[in-house]
């Protein structure tokens, strides 16, 4: 049985930095793609950003909005996925997913929530 387990979030003020981990049992990191995921209340939840099976930084793709804010990186020896939350925004307050897909080992631009079987429970973070 899969399981994604996330940690490291919290309350920051802009500006600020913050790391997120996850932490995969059940599931092999290095044959697909992993991605981070956000969402807040009333809204759809969108892709952040997305590394795939081999977890080169080069493959790594991300939203718009992050505009080179955050950094992705995956740790196959670990089963492990983080992402590094930089020059933080009010605006990037939400609760965030660590997903992992059960298919695929090439992560797709679209960053799209159907591509992904498997989700975590989320991390909340919070910008003021």
């Amino acid at each position: 049985q899969v399981q994604l387990v996330e940690s490291g979030g919290g309350s920051v003020q802009a500006g600020g930095s913050l790391t997120l981990s996850c932490k995969a049992t059940g599931y092999t990191s290095d044959h697909y793609c992993m991605a981070w995921f956000r969402q807040t209340p009333g809204k759809q939840r969108e892709g952040v950003a997305a590394i795939d099976h081999t977890g080169r930084s080069r493959s790594a793709t991300y939203a718009p909005f992050v505009r080179g804010r955050f950094t992705i990186t995956k740790d196959n020896a670990q089963n492990s996925l983080t992402l590094r939350l930089s020059s933080l925004e009010p605006e990037d307050t939400a609760i965030y997913y660590c997903a992992a897909d059960g298919l695929r080992r090439f992560c797709s631009s679209l960053l799209s929530k159907a591509d992904f079987a498997y989700w975590g429970q989320g991390t909340q973070v919070t910008v003021s």
